[in-house]
């Protein structure tokens, strides 16, 4: 039987693969993710032909966000981003939706690291309140 790499393994891979600003955005934001949550898990899911590497995705309790990763951008989407404060405005995309919300990262931009630790937490602290059986 042929061991399949790891979510870890996998997003390493890809970090290496982009070898670019995304690569580094995403590096980033992973540390941040885990600097926010150690308990986080990652995984990669919605593999297909058109993107065989999958999107990296962190969750506790459900999906805290994933990370998509395009040709002038890094997405960032909170699966239940409607539902947190965002006192910082840190989501720019995706704003009209009733449920998600994200980031778009562009090539130079600053992301208010702590501004982003905490909207992180205040997401696991949301999929956990939502109680066992309610899980994205």
């Amino acid at each position: 039987m042929i061991e399949q790499p790891t979510a870890k393994a996998r997003i390493d891979a890809r970090l290496a693969e982009l070898g670019d600003w995304r690569g580094d955005i995403l590096r980033q934001v992973r540390a941040l993710i885990h600097r926010a949550d150690p308990e986080v898990v990652e995984s990669v899911k919605w593999a297909k032909p058109s993107n065989p590497a999958g999107v990296p995705t962190w969750e506790h309790d459900g999906i805290i966000c994933t990370g998509e990763v395009y040709k002038s951008y890094v997405k960032l989407t909170f699966a239940h981003g409607a539902a947190l404060s965002d006192s910082a405005k840190l989501f720019n995309a995706s704003l009209t939706g009733g449920t998600r919300r994200a980031i778009d990262l562009r090539e130079g931009a600053l992301l208010d690291e702590d501004a982003f630790v905490a909207l992180v937490r205040e997401a696991v602290a949301f999929n956990t309140a939502k109680g066992p059986g309610r899980r994205l």
